[in-house]
């Protein structure tokens, strides 16, 4: 799937502050290796339902048993291993014995320190991959898991490893046997040790996306295999917020455009971030936090949500809302199937300009089938307008003024909204007050 880093800070996926992010949200892995490989998934949603199946196979596996998942391998294991083979210490005897082994410790204690405190590490990482490896034992996997488990039971079958790491204890090591050990890993098994870990960070990587699933409470979406896009969700909440409230939803070739109104606060971005986000999920395999959802394969998502000015550039607010609905325009322009997310097109220009824009680019918009399109604005005037074109659904959240406080519901409703809160909310704020004060000065 196709999504631009705008898309993606549109729809917070990553984000400055890491807390309000969907990559935080789910970031259950144990490791910075593990961390790494998740971001890798999360910048590349995958581009077929084979793959996705295959993805959603795997954390199906790992959900049903997840309490059993082994946490004897910890972050500092991982640190203190890529660290010892980064090191250089001093070349260790290539068959060591009782007289090389102790004039090494004598010789080179500081390196030798340092061997005794990696290897410990290499012993636990060693001994947590042969449960993991038992984990998956007795089950059949998707090829893409078993792939890498068939790599990593392989080398952990060497002979030479095998008469170290199935030691009972670490303190059972004699001197020579432990400097034969790191020499084994420090030279020759370097390569093979960098795989283990490699191929440990994607389980790990795995391991949070299934633990986010049962904890986020996510369930796997269906794919439906057509032509023409579609979406049809119920229960749809956003996976950022705390208490949600959820949305039912459904999109066809027919009903490709929603014209979403309602006030500010009302629900109207949370609504288009939440179908964004879902099926940016269901793209990387992972569930979705709706109670049912299927949808289609897309080849992309593209949002116009938080449009800038660039001060540097000259480049107004207006400019710059054009510029992404030009640049939206030529991407989805190809006939496959896109998803479209507008949230408040042509603030930056006056009512009767912005009117005129919006009303240009919506029937424009709605000749491309090819694409589903959620389209928020104050402009419900236009609404009218629009209202002879069949393939338009009209959305929107209600919001009440009620002994004057603001009362929103959030629940989506058929129709155009009729609110007019701004004037209200000025006086609830208290700003009409203090305008009409202005120059009253007391002595």
């Amino acid at each position: 799937m196709q999504i631009d880093k705008t898309t993606l800070n549109d729809l917070s996926v990553f984000h400055a502050d890491e807390e309000y992010s969907l990559l935080n949200r789910v970031d259950y892995c144990r490791t910075n290796e593990g961390r790494a490989v998740l971001k890798k998934i999360f910048s590349a949603p995958l581009e077929s339902i084979a793959e996705i199946k295959t993805v959603q196979e795997i954390l199906k596996f790992y959900q049903a048993k997840l309490s059993d998942w082994p946490l004897r391998i910890t972050n500092g294991n991982l640190l203190v291993i890529e660290k010892f083979l980064d090191d250089q210490p001093e070349p260790i005897p290539t068959s060591p014995n009782i007289i090389n082994a102790t004039a090494y410790k004598l010789l080179h204690p500081a390196d030798f320190s340092m061997i005794v405190f990696s290897m410990k590490q290499v012993v636990e990482f060693f001994s947590g991959f042969r449960e993991i490896v038992t984990f998956f034992s007795n089950s059949s996997h998707p090829k893409k898991l078993d792939d890498i488990l068939h790599e990593c039971r392989s080398i952990l079958s060497n002979n030479a490893l095998q008469a170290n790491y199935t030691k009972k204890e670490f303190s059972t090591l004699t001197t020579p046997e432990l400097l034969d050990y790191a020499r084994l890993i420090h030279v020759e098994f370097i390569s093979e040790t960098r795989k283990l870990i490699k191929h440990y960070g994607i389980l790990d990587a795995w391991y949070a996306m299934a633990k986010a699933n049962q904890t986020l409470g996510l369930h796997s979406p269906q794919f439906i295999e057509q032509e023409d896009p579609m979406i049809r969700v119920a229960g749809l909440k956003h996976v950022l917020l705390s208490n949600p409230v959820g949305y039912d939803l459904e999109m066809n070739r027919d009903k490709n455009f929603i014209f979403l109104t309602g006030a500010n606060m009302a629900g109207k971005s949370t609504l288009i971030k939440a179908v964004g986000l879902s099926v940016y999920l269901a793209h990387l395999g992972m569930g979705v936090p709706a109670d049912e959802m299927k949808l289609t394969l897309f080849e992309g998502i593209l949002s116009n949500i938080n449009v800038a000015d660039n001060i540097v550039k000259g480049e107004s607010y207006f400019f710059n809302e054009v510029k992404r609905i030009k640049e939206t325009i030529l991407r989805i322009n190809d006939g496959r199937r896109w998803l479209i997310l507008i949230d408040e097109l042509f603030k930056g220009t006056n009512i009767q300009d912005a009117m005129k824009c919006s009303l240009a680019v919506i029937e424009g918009l709605n000749k491309m089938k090819n694409g589903l399109f959620i389209l928020s604005s104050h402009l419900y005037e236009i609404g009218e307008e629009l209202k002879n074109i069949p393939s338009i659904s009209f959305k929107y959240f209600e919001t009440e003024l009620k002994d004057n406080e603001l009362l929103f519901s959030y629940k989506l409703k058929d129709g155009i909204s009729k609110d007019r809160m701004g004037y209200l909310i000025l006086q609830r704020e208290g700003v009409t007050t203090l305008l009409e004060n202005i120059g009253k000065y007391t002595q």
